[in-house]
């Protein structure tokens, strides 16, 4: 009696699992956790000494003048500062650690070679980088919230609006995780764009240039009055909408259409990722 060998896959979970740990590992992504961390503490810290922007008046600009004595809004204004630069720098750098990193140390083409399916290397790849977003949303949010409450502190646990009403802590604490959501499902996109990118290259700092630098145009194209009609095309053009959760009623219009706008360019990334990966031998 002979017996013949049948191959066997690995369940999706259990890859994606090693994937997570192998991701949280990096010391990059480690830095720029903490880094992230920082943000919220560095605001709240500078706010609490200084009394608020403009020397204590609390005139500064935007939401940075409404954290002062109103703590439960630091979370909101960090993660709208982090979103500008270092929040799409964190998924951007494990978008481009998970295939034009394994590219480039030879790595990817074994993966490419093995008995695993191209979609299933890109699920497990995505599941990488989705819980790199995930987690420096949360970490901001959390360490802004701690540090807003007990560093600047506020009216007995309440948050006062940009309207002028006097939100609960559970209502509070349910529009910063209101604005969490929205700002992963924004790194999303950026992730989505950056692993489609990292496909189609092994080198890594190629995928930062490219995101970044595509941030930045897209911020200056919408500095241009006469580029209007360009707005709705231009991923950054409602990342500012987060600032909406401080109002009261809670307009939903700007975190709608960005959310929206961010889904697409998701789907796009994706769909371009795995296109590249069916048709790459290495």
């Amino acid at each position: 009696m002979t017996t013949v060998a049948t191959r066997t896959t690995a369940p999706l979970g259990r890859l994606a699992a090693a994937e997570v740990r192998w991701v949280l590992r990096r010391p990059r992504t480690l830095v720029l956790l903490v880094l992230l961390g920082l943000i919220p503490v560095a605001l709240g810290v500078g706010i609490a000494l200084t009394g608020g922007p403009g020397g204590g008046d609390g005139d500064g600009p935007g939401l940075v003048a409404a954290v002062a004595g109103n703590g439960l809004v630091l979370p909101i204004a960090a993660l709208g500062l982090a979103l500008t630069l270092l929040l799409p720098l964190t998924v951007s750098t494990a978008a481009a650690d998970a295939l034009a990193g394994e590219s480039s140390h030879g790595t990817l083409r074994g993966l490419l070679l093995a008995p695993v399916g191209r979609g299933r290397l890109v699920v497990m790849k995505a599941v990488g980088v989705l819980a790199v977003a995930v987690l420096a949303v949360v970490v901001v949010a959390v360490v802004g919230v701690i540090t807003g409450m007990v560093v600047v502190g506020g009216p007995g646990g309440t948050l006062i609006t940009l309207s002028g009403t006097t939100l609960g802590l559970g209502e509070a604490l349910g529009r910063v995780a209101l604005v969490a959501g929205w700002t992963v499902v924004q790194l999303l996109a950026v992730a989505a764009v950056a692993l489609a990118i990292s496909a189609f290259t092994e080198h890594p700092l190629v995928v930062l240039a490219a995101v970044l630098g595509g941030l930045i145009v897209f911020g200056v194209l919408a500095a241009i009055p006469s580029l209007e009609w360009l707005q709705p095309l231009l991923l950054t053009s409602g990342w500012a909408a987060g600032a909406d959760a401080l109002r009261d009623p809670l307009p939903l219009d700007g975190l709608a259409s960005s959310s929206l706008r961010a889904l697409v360019y998701l789907v796009l990334g994706v769909a371009v990722t795995v296109w590249r990966m069916r048709r790459r031998d290495g």
